[in-house]
């Protein structure tokens, strides 16, 4: 059976927050239009559990500065998410979570490569 490397894990991570983040900026402007578009809660919940799962494998096998920036990233998300879903309020949290969250899996990339090449 195949070992699924970091470069994957990290690539997961990426794409989910980069999604995450265009969805969570673009979508306020959609509702502007007539469109009848309502913002559901539970696509960022789908979101943040593919996050969860890609920082899971990646904090086992990063260095500390990593793992602290995608762990509190994580948390960040999950804390914005969570609070819309139960008190209907909508944080800002999740920006910066996303942002941390590309920025974490970027460092690990190249971290990851540079020390494999």
């Amino acid at each position: 059976m195949k070992k699924i490397t970091t470069n994957f894990y990290d690539f997961l991570g990426i794409s989910s927050a980069a999604i995450c983040l265009v969805h969570c900026l673009i979508f306020p402007m959609l509702s502007i239009l007539p469109l009848g578009l309502n913002h559901n809660p539970f696509i960022d919940l789908v979101f943040a559990v593919f996050g969860t799962f890609a920082v899971s494998k990646i904090i086992q096998k990063s260095n500390i500065l990593i793992s602290a920036v995608l762990t509190v990233s994580m948390v960040l998300i999950w804390l914005s998410i969570l609070t819309e879903l139960f008190l209907d309020i909508h944080l800002h949290l999740i920006y910066f979570g996303g942002i941390g969250m590309i920025s974490g899996h970027l460092l690990n990339y190249k971290l990851y490569n540079k020390q494999n090449h």
